[in-house]
């Protein structure tokens, strides 16, 4: 299933990293796309959007929905 976050505080490529991480602890066969000039993280995953959110979130990014 396609999820699409709005991550605030991504500026760089070790804040990439540090999603696409996040996201992979949850899910690690999560596919992954982030357009870090839109703020735009897509996922595809079968974890709920709610725990792919909160691991952003503990990265320290604002994740909005």
């Amino acid at each position: 299933m396609q999820q699409i976050f709005t991550v605030i505080g991504m500026t760089c490529g070790h804040c990439e990293t540090a999603v696409t991480q996040a996201i992979r602890s949850i899910d690690p066969q999560a596919q992954i796309q982030i357009d870090r000039s839109q703020n735009r993280v897509e996922v595809e995953s079968t974890q709920p959007r709610e725990k792919l959110a909160g691991a952003i979130a503990e990265e320290g990014y604002q994740v909005q929905a």
